[in-house]
């Protein structure tokens, strides 16, 4: 059984669970925590999306650095790839996801949310990725993640100065996604993941690869894999039934099964 994260299902959704007082700290244990709920959630076909969720006072303030600072740099490179692909697990879910946060998202906290569809977040909260305070730079993702969701100018203003931004800011260039009454945190992440509940899975799914993907490559690679993913749809059980329910009843009635 895990200590600090599991994956709690109620109906279609799944939410990823932090505990581990009082801060969530993400030590080795816990991002390897991580990556087996990721993968459970990957794996249950009962779940349809999901939620990572760190509590009514925090989502996670960054890595643990009592355990960091005991390490070498032989330890370091041998573990660096493997903290990074324990979030990489988050974002490779094929499914809607959304970060809830509450408290602060800071360091590998803010590279976790990262690592999701959506932000949902407090008022209140603080996100940020504060490593080079430390004398270090992010390294699970951070360099990389939030260059594409803020473009290269403000990533590197945030990285180089490591300050926290309240929730407004983000709001306004892109680090959130959604702000909320702290209390309505949890609520409006799931009332975001529950309209895609009953929703074609294998389409949704495509839709996520189509633009993580894409991403990653040049535009014409990109359109390459646009078009493969939207002929394979054609072999679904959902696409005939969705073309069937337009052409006799109008768009947004059909009933999918996932398959």
């Amino acid at each position: 059984m895990a200590e600090f994260v599991r994956l709690e299902v109620d109906g279609p959704i799944g939410t990823i669970r932090l505990e581990r007082p009082p801060m969530n700290a993400l030590s080795k244990q816990v991002q390897e925590e991580i990556r087996a709920c990721a993968r459970e959630a990957t794996e249950r076909a009962d779940v349809r999306a999901v939620i990572v969720y760190g509590g009514e006072k925090v989502f996670a303030a960054g890595a643990d650095i009592k355990e960091m600072a005991a390490m070498s740099h032989v330890d370091m490179a041998a573990r660096a790839r493997g903290l990074t692909s324990s979030l990489t697990a988050v974002a490779e879910i094929p499914k809607p996801t959304v970060a809830a946060i509450t408290g602060y998202a800071l360091g590998g906290g803010y590279e976790l949310a990262l690592c999701c569809d959506r932000r949902i977040v407090g008022d209140n909260v603080k996100v940020g990725q504060p490593e080079i305070l430390l004398g270090i730079i992010p390294g699970a993702g951070g360099t990389q993640r939030l260059t594409r969701l803020v473009g290269p100018a403000r990533a590197k203003e945030i990285i180089y100065s490591g300050r926290f931004v309240g929730a407004e800011e983000a709001l306004a260039i892109g680090m959130v996604d959604q702000v909320v009454a702290p209390d309505d945190v949890y609520a409006t992440a799931r009332g975001w993941v529950e309209q895609f509940a009953e929703g074609p899975a294998l389409a949704l799914a495509a839709a996520k690869k189509a633009i993580d993907g894409g991403l990653d490559v040049d535009l014409h690679s990109g359109l390459n894999l646009e078009s493969e993913l939207f002929a394979a749809l054609f072999a679904t059980e959902d696409r005939a039934s969705g073309m069937e329910s337009f052409l006799a009843s109008g768009p947004g009635k059909a009933t999918f099964t996932g398959r």
